[in-house]
């Protein structure tokens, strides 16, 4: 008797489009089995030969968190490189990295959660280092070439999947969680969706991902711009993965809604469908689905909308057709190519802020000092991998002019710290010949914080002389002679037993405070004093008194350097996991005192003095006596060596600022005020004068622009020029070019990048370099049209190497739509539909759609609506309105019209009435509206 083979499922015919395929896969799943798929670990499903899968993997700047990987410049400084091309280049390096770490450790996703396009606002924000501009333009421009690179060329089947991080409008670690930014409609549309939609646009996104805090009242998790906006964008299936920990504060911290369930469904039928919630274990996530489902809060095929996009984003990474996943052959690790990659990288992002007459770049046989903390470190950050290379300034400076020409002083305070009874804390020897490093200068994570195999400190005589850095606000870090850092493991001892300070709760951090003449040495990251105690030293509630006795200040080691070279580098920065980064916002600009202390040594000592800050983020520092200085962030395994090639003129630099850094605090905003266009914010709206701008960096070479021209056709602005190396050396340029309305109706950015390029020129040699934006880049939202408008008038455009250096310039005229007055008869004014305020929040209309306002601090507000029209006149005003309170109605500077007051609470923020008054007014106005209490107001109608 024959036996006719199994027929294949449909799901498993490659043939077949994924469409077809997912909607057969989704008719055999159960009920639970699709609810199982909603965590962020999915179980296999054997009986259909389904693979478990998880959504999520770190992959910023390389892969992260998963072991020895290539480390790339942090996202800032890939930001600071201008350059997509290379940009993409990484992308495409990171993702072959990912397949090959995959095909040895199952446990590599292929969901990466990476780029991160939210925009750099505000400089103080913790995660500064994650982002690429200030500018959406920008942004979106490096963000669109690192998807292409991780996502890969084949038309169906992607090596990554890339998630695009953190919708929307997330700038702020404090309260990040429960803050609400409130984001009036044209910075909703003009800044903080472009950065997004362009990026999605573009192709190469296989979906994004909440951010912890609100937006205008309501929990991005819930967000209906998921549905409103997001997915309009793209005709792929976009996947949407919770951030981790932020579906349970939907209840636990924001109190949003009053049930997991209800929460739970809120968030799915927003547009949530992978939910990264109490780590490993599904079990809570999967109960409060079925809970939603038996309460009739989800249907069948809510869940199906979500498994689908999950589906899909699996079928586009080949997990169903093994044999025909072209990505399985093209997996690469650590090449040759990829740490060239690294080094060109790490060049690319190098800004030179200013070279005046200064000794840069080093002649060949120079002798240079080489002095500060980040003198011989390389530094990674909480979304690195680790180290399998790594090259620090000073061994950098070795390499390329030779040891004998180099000497090095870190200048770090060198203590001791004794106790009341005359003993000093000392460091027992333990068995750690290389510290954390393995043959290959990898980082060994199992050697960093949180070991206990390792003696804890005791008392002697004469005790351990420490490493003292204070990175600022009085966070230290104390250094053993061995290498190894001070930490505290979970039994309560310190040891010395970290490489670097790290963590989600850093344990290497301290702070001395004063106390009966001497100092209490508090640890950061318990919260608790240190004390001696008989089996060791260990934190406790009440801690010991320790004087500090100082065997050498760092700025005498400085100076004593210093003064013996030809030339000076003061590597100065931060420790990416102190004073700013993820859950912790910094709280000023300025270059912590200690190593102001060392700059200033090294300046007196020499004149000579070259200030290289290494830095996540920008700093107001004075460099008026300074006569060069250079930026990068922190640059990766190859940072040093392409240092080193930088000061030495062997690479001309060519990064640029991707942010604006101010000349002092007193330029900054609120930290949690996110109206860009009403504070004066970025280099789009800021008014002062910047320590430098945006786009500023300067070159060894020198450039020529000229023969600019501009022309309006077929939609776009087509803009062109010659620009020539006048330098001697070969070089890049980055050619901006920026915009600006004239005479514009409502308030306009002093000028927006429109397009930039990153060109490389030989000596002599001329360049034609054109651009052609779409005239959709000129439009503003109009508030009084509720859409995208392009005005009529003239309008500047700039070519420059900054914002602020512009070469050349001409004005064309473009035909458009001229300001027209608000027909307030037919709509009449939406609550957040305002052209400025005064004291307003916006907040949630309801809390699945719409926005209102509300007095955001002491019980009063302002809102201005220009140019509104009542025609031939109107009797009555009627406002929707919530809470408790009055509004008063105005026109032009003129008495109040119309007073509407709610006597009594309403029963709830959206429980709204309409409260209805008498006004008498024909004509063009300025509306102004007062509200006075704690009430909110989603829209005012007038009626004839």
């Amino acid at each position: 008797m024959t036996v006719d083979p199994p027929s294949t499922p449909p799901f498993r015919d490659p043939h077949l489009p994924f469409a077809k395929r997912i909607d057969d896969l989704l008719t055999r799943l159960t009920p639970d089995e699709k609810i199982s798929f909603l965590h962020q670990y999915a179980p296999a499903v054997e009986r259909l030969g389904i693979s478990a899968w998880r959504t999520g993997q770190e992959a910023l700047h390389g892969v992260a968190w998963m072991g020895p990987a290539t480390v790339f410049p942090q996202a800032v400084g890939l930001g600071a490189t201008w350059n997509p091309h290379l940009v993409r280049r990484v992308g495409e390096a990171v993702s072959r990295e990912a397949r090959a770490m995959r095909a040895r450790d199952d446990r590599v996703g292929l969901n990466v959660w990476s780029p991160t396009v939210n925009l750099l606002r505000h400089p103080l924000w913790g995660r500064n280092e994650e982002g690429y501009s200030e500018d959406p333009k920008l942004t979106s421009a490096i963000a669109t070439a690192y998807t292409h690179g991780l996502r890969g060329e084949h038309p169906l089947y992607w090596r990554t999947a890339p998630v695009l991080k953190h919708w929307l409008a997330h700038n702020n670690e404090t309260d990040r969680a429960t803050s609400s930014a409130s984001v009036r409609p044209r910075v909703l549309h003009e800044y903080d969706l472009r950065a997004f939609k362009e990026t999605v646009e573009a192709g190469a996104v296989a979906g994004v991902m909440p951010a912890y805090n609100l937006v205008n009242g309501r929990p991005n998790h819930v967000s209906p711009y998921l549905r409103e906006h997001l997915r309009t964008w793209t005709d792929e299936e976009l996947l949407v993965c919770s951030d981790a920990g932020a579906p349970s504060n939907l209840v636990d911290a924001e109190h949003y809604f009053d049930s997991h369930e209800e929460a739970t469904a809120a968030a799915l039928l927003a547009g949530v469908d992978s939910f990264t919630d109490h780590g490993t274990d599904p079990s809570l996530i999967t109960a409060r689905v079925k809970g939603a489902v038996d309460q009739g809060l989800l249907t069948e095929a809510d869940l199906d909308a979500a498994v689908r996009r999950q589906l899909s984003v699996r079928f586009r990474l080949g997990e169903f057709d093994p044999r025909h996943d072209p990505h399985t052959a093209t997996a690469a690790f650590d090449t040759p190519a990829h740490r060239e990659l690294a080094r060109e990288a790490a060049e690319q992002a190098v800004v030179l802020l200013k070279n005046d007459d200064g000794p840069l770049p080093l002649a060949p046989g120079t002798r240079i000092a080489v002095v500060g903390l980040l003198a011989d470190e390389c530094k990674l950050d909480w979304y690195s991998g680790t180290l399998i290379h790594r090259s620090t300034p000073l061994e950098g400076l070795y390499e390329r002019f030779g040891a004998e020409r180099v000497a090095f002083a870190e200048g770090v305070d060198r203590v001791r710290l004794r106790t009341a009874a005359g003993a000093f804390l000392s460091v027992p020897p333990a068995e750690a010949p290389d510290r954390a490093r393995g043959a290959e200068g990898a980082l060994d994570p199992a050697l960093l914080s949180g070991r206990t195999d390792l003696p804890p400190l005791t008392t002697e005589a004469t005790g351990s002389e420490f490493a003292l850095a204070d990175w600022g606000e009085g966070v230290l870090t104390l250094r053993a002679p061995d290498g190894r850092y001070l930490s505290v493991a979970e039994d309560g001892y310190l040891r010395a037993s970290a490489d670097q300070p790290g963590g989600w709760v850093v344990q290497e951090t301290f702070r001395l405070e004063p106390h009966r003449g001497g100092h209490l040495l508090k640890h950061l990251g318990t919260g608790r004093h240190v004390r001696v105690a008989a089996d060791g030293v260990k934190v406790a509630d009440t801690g010991d008194v320790f004087e500090v006795v100082t065997a050498e200040r760092g700025e005498e080691a400085v100076a004593r350097v210093a003064g013996t070279a030809d030339v000076v580098v003061v590597v100065a920065g931060n420790d990416p996991h102190i004073n700013g980064r993820e859950t912790e916002d910094r709280t000023t600009l300025l270059l912590p005192e200690h190593q102001l202390r060392l700059l200033r040594a090294a300046r007196a000592a020499n004149p000579r003095t070259v200030l290289v800050l290494v830095s996540a983020y920008p700093y107001a520092v004075d460099t008026a006596r300074l006569p060069a200085a250079l930026w990068t962030a922190h640059g990766g395994q190859a940072a040093g060596t392409a240092l080193a090639r930088v000061l030495a003129g062997d690479v001309s630099p060519a990064g640029r600022l991707p942010q604006t850094w101010y000349a002092s605090d007193a330029d900054l905003p609120d930290l949690l005020d996110y109206d860009v266009i009403g504070g004066r914010q970025t280099y789009l709206y800021f008014e002062g004068t910047p320590l430098f701008p945006f786009g500023h960096g300067l070159s060894y070479a020198s450039f020529a622009y000229a023969d600019m021209a501009a022309t309006v056709a077929a939609g776009s602005v087509r803009v062109r020029c010659t620009v020539t190396h006048t330098g001697d050396r070969t070089a890049d340029e980055v050619v901006q070019l920026y915009g600006r309305a004239v005479d514009p109706s409502v308030p306009r950015p002093r000028r927006e990048l429109l397009a930039h390029r990153r060109i490389t020129l030989d000596p002599g040699e001329t360049a034609a370099v054109s651009f052609e934006v779409p005239l959709s880049a000129l439009e503003f939202w109009d508030v009084a049209e509720d859409g995208w408008r392009l005005e009529e008038g003239p309008y500047e455009l700039l070519l420059g190497a900054s914002s602020e250096d512009v070469r050349l310039r001409t004005t064309l005229h473009v035909d458009g739509r001229p300001p027209a007055p608000r027909p307030v008869l037919e709509r009449g004014l939406a609550g957040a539909g305002f052209d400025e305020q005064s004291g307003v929040a916006i907040v949630d209309r309801t809390r699945t759609v719409g926005d209102a306002v509300t007095p955001a601090h002491d019980g009063t507000a302002e809102l201005i609506y220009r140019a509104c029209d009542f025609g031939t006149g109107v009797r009555e005003v009627t406002a929707r309105m919530a809470g408790e309170g009055a509004l008063e109605l105005a026109l032009d500077g003129g008495p109040v019209l119309a007073a509407l007051t709610l006597d009594a609470p309403t029963d709830g923020p959206y429980a709204y009435t309409d409260v209805t008054a008498g006004l008498v007014a024909d004509g063009v106005h300025d509306v102004r509206l007062r509200l006075r209490g704690p009430l909110r107001l989603a829209h005012v109608g007038f009626s004839g």
